[in-house]
């Protein structure tokens, strides 16, 4: 059984490290990443946040949420058509239903071609 665990520990101190470097205080992190006081009070306690916040709080500090979560086994292999996903999604020039739509051509065709 693989088993896959966030490391808040880990976690905070990423964050204390570029609060520290941008010279802020935790009141104005929570401000800038648009998540509540209470939120960091209780990652400083050890608890897990919930997705919104590690989303928020990890955009707010350019970090990679992957680099806080440990597994006794290999992480799987990223299929290529999830990158491309992501990618597309994330992408400002396009709206949401021109990236749906390219995503249904581009999967389409990579099944078309992909070695079986």
């Amino acid at each position: 059984m693989t088993i896959v665990q966030f490391d808040g520990e880990k976690f905070v101190a990423a964050l204390d490290s570029t609060r520290r470097a941008r010279g802020m205080t935790w009141r104005k992190v929570a401000d800038e990443a648009q998540v509540s006081a209470s939120t960091l009070t209780r990652l400083s306690q050890g608890k897990r946040p919930d997705v919104d916040s590690l989303g928020a709080l990890s955009h707010w500090a350019g970090l990679d949420t992957d680099a806080f979560y440990t597994s006794n086994a290999p992480a799987a292999p990223t299929e290529s058509l999830a990158k491309v996903t992501a990618f597309l999604r994330a992408d400002p020039n396009l709206s949401d239903e021109g990236a749906k739509a390219l995503e249904a051509i581009l999967y389409v065709t990579y099944e078309q071609f992909r070695k079986k």
